[in-house]
């Protein structure tokens, strides 16, 4: 299953930093997605990024999670000479990440 069938996404950038939110469809969706949705895999994930960090921060009251990209950007808005300076490209490719199904 992919992200995109369990959770929609918001992004906001600061700087050199993008912030990716992952927001579940359902409740249901949030505890797959805390045990599969780690810092680890979005970093692999954006393995070809200069992330100095990746930090994933938890808000199960809104069924949510914020990914802070440290250095993700490449300088930032006026700095770099990337295409998307402003990473709102980044969340819509987490959505393909692949997600196991619980059973």
């Amino acid at each position: 299953m992919k992200l995109r069938d369990m959770a929609h996404i918001r992004t906001g950038d600061k700087g050199d930093t993008s912030q990716i939110s992952v927001i579940a469809y359902l409740p249901e969706y949030y505890g797959v997605l805390q045990a599969h949705l780690t810092t680890d895999r979005v970093r692999a994930f954006y393995s070809g990024l200069p992330c100095r960090r990746v930090e994933r921060h938890e808000l199960p009251a809104l069924g949510a999670f914020i990914f802070t990209l440290e250095g993700a950007l490449k300088g930032g808005v006026t700095r770099s000479l990337a295409l998307d300076p402003h990473g709102k490209t980044l969340g819509a490719l987490l959505l393909d990440l692949d997600i196991p199904e619980e059973g």
